[in-house]
């Protein structure tokens, strides 16, 4: 050998052995120790950080996660706007280009092709064209009167007052129904400066009723009346009770709200859990049909149940005075209630035995004192008819009200009186205003109670109200009775009559063609 390391090589015998040739001869002990490489390589850099926690190990292996990190949060790129070269706006010569070759569509305008200038073939107007005649339509709103709709339309003051007597010598204005449409036409005005004159109107005024206002050739306005065939033939409808009664009555063909108030009234007649299956209703609504093909669905007007081939209950609504009342058969009118609340207010003292504020010894306070502001408003109770209104003693303003069977209330202490003796009442309607005259030492009302003439307790009582009808209004009720009972079921749906025909409508050439091959018909002898 010559010298410490010699290039060697390796060549494979013709056993197949490996000679290695020039290898390092060296002592053993003269090898160098391994190299920083080797030494890393034996270390662990990732040791599993469940074991060992708190040892040298367990830190390298933080460290290393810390530096990968690291290393992997400088490498996240910046997510910021990429800034890129924007087209120039063109120019006007572009865009009129490119609006010659689009379509537009007619709601904008249609504004296509290319604009050229005006030549000597072109004019300018002198004054723009108007259209002849306008047709619109009017619609009456709520709280609206005839005349604004026919102004706000465009009519002339002079056209709106000749209309306004026409129409109002064929009905009332106020019975024009809020939403009822109003066809209206306009002629060609004489300038731009004067109104349109009405060619025509034409609506519905009543449910029977079409008027028409039109103007002649000598320029006059005439109304044209068209009455409307209506049958009035109330809508009867029978049926099992079934399961259901409401659906039963549903599926007869009773309107929603019909059969509401139908199982209410009935509901206060009897419990609707003792009606049978096998019992019938019986119910009326006021049904109207014109010849136009409209129908008006009016009130429940009848409302029976029958069992066994016999009535059980049978209830009219019937007008009682200026209000409607549901009437047995008999002609017994019933409305149970508590009494209403006289004003609005919490109870200060209540009924009983207590010392009087003003006199200062005990003695019995025959009624409920209401705290209430001063001027505040004081309702009746209930229906009834004022016995006593003026001055009385300790209470002030006093004003008394007989409700009929025995019961009456009293409202002391008032401010000023809003009734006078001999006057009907409505519950809630106002009677006074609260107060402190007599003996008060402040703004309330002192509200009694009496029955046969004795003071109660208010808040003891619960009564029943009724009302009786006798001689013609019983008579009036029991034929009106009859008659609704006597409609048979399902009439109001049969086919109206054909109205004749009109002397002044047109014939059709098929018509009078057939007319005269068939010829008249004569009676034999």
């Amino acid at each position: 050998m010559f010298g410490k390391k010699e290039s060697g090589f390796a060549a494979v015998g013709n056993g197949g052995e490996v000679i290695i040739a020039d290898a390092m001869v060296q002592p053993l002990r003269s090898l160098p120790l391994p190299d920083w490489r080797e030494k890393l390589a034996v270390i662990d850099w990732v040791p599993d950080l469940g074991e060992d926690i708190g040892s040298l190990r367990w830190f390298r292996g933080l460290g290393t996660l810390t530096l990968l990190t690291v290393g992997a949060l400088s490498l996240v790129p910046e997510f910021g706007p990429v800034y890129g070269a924007q087209a120039p706006m063109p120019s006007g010569a572009q865009l009129e280009e490119a609006r010659a070759q689009m379509i537009m569509p007619i709601a904008y305008g249609s504004d296509t092709g290319r604009r050229m200038a005006a030549n000597d073939s072109v004019r300018a107007l002198a004054a723009s064209p108007e259209r002849p005649r306008i047709e619109l339509t009017a619609t009456l709103g709520r709280g609206d009167s005839f005349a604004r709709v026919l102004q706000r339309a465009g009519v002339g003051s002079g056209d709106v007052d000749r209309v306004l007597g026409l129409v109002s010598s064929a009905t009332r204005l106020t019975d024009i129904e809020p939403g009822t449409p109003v066809a209206i036409v306009l002629g060609r005005r004489t300038s731009k400066n004067s109104a349109r004159p009405l060619e025509s109107l034409d609506f519905r005024a009543r449910f029977d009723l079409k008027l028409a206002v039109n103007r002649s050739e000598s320029g006059a306005l005439s109304l044209n009346r068209q009455p409307i065939l209506v049958d009035t033939t109330p809508l009867r409808i029978r049926g099992v009770v079934g399961q259901s009664l409401y659906r039963s009555a549903r599926a007869a063909g009773a309107p929603a709200e019909a059969v509401q108030n139908f199982l209410k009234i009935i509901a206060s007649r009897a419990s609707l859990n003792n009606i049978a299956a096998d019992d019938e209703f019986d119910l009326v609504v006021d049904y109207k049909r014109a010849a136009t093909g409209e129908v008006l669905v009016g009130d429940l007007l009848f409302a029976g149940i029958d069992r066994g081939g016999k009535p059980r209950i049978q209830m009219l609504k019937w007008n009682n005075g200026d209000s409607s009342q549901w009437f047995e058969a008999s002609g017994v009118g019933e409305s149970r209630g508590q009494l209403s609340r006289p004003v609005n207010g919490g109870v200060s003292s209540g009924f009983g035995m207590r010392r009087h504020p003003i006199l200062g010894y005990k003695r019995m306070h025959s009624g409920l004192d209401f705290k209430a502001g001063y001027g505040a408003p004081i309702f009746a109770a209930t229906n009834g008819v004022i016995a006593y209104a003026g001055r009385k003693g300790g209470y002030g303003n006093f004003v008394q009200i007989n409700h009929g069977g025995g019961i009456a209330t009293g409202y002391a202490h008032m401010s000023r009186i809003a009734a006078s003796p001999g006057q009907r009442v409505r519950q809630g309607q106002i009677i006074g205003y609260v107060g402190s005259t007599g003996l008060s030492t402040g703004p309330h009302l002192h509200y009694e109670l009496y029955r046969d003439g004795r003071p109660v307790n208010p808040l003891s009582i619960t009564f029943t109200q009724r009302a009786q009808l006798s001689g013609g209004d019983l008579s009036r009720f029991k034929g009106e009775l009859a008659r609704l009972k006597a409609v048979k079921p399902g009439a109001a749906l049969a086919p109206l009559p054909a109205a004749s025909r009109r002397t002044d409508e047109p014939q059709r050439e098929i018509d009078r063609l057939s007319a005269a091959k068939v010829g008249p018909v004569r009676p034999t002898g």
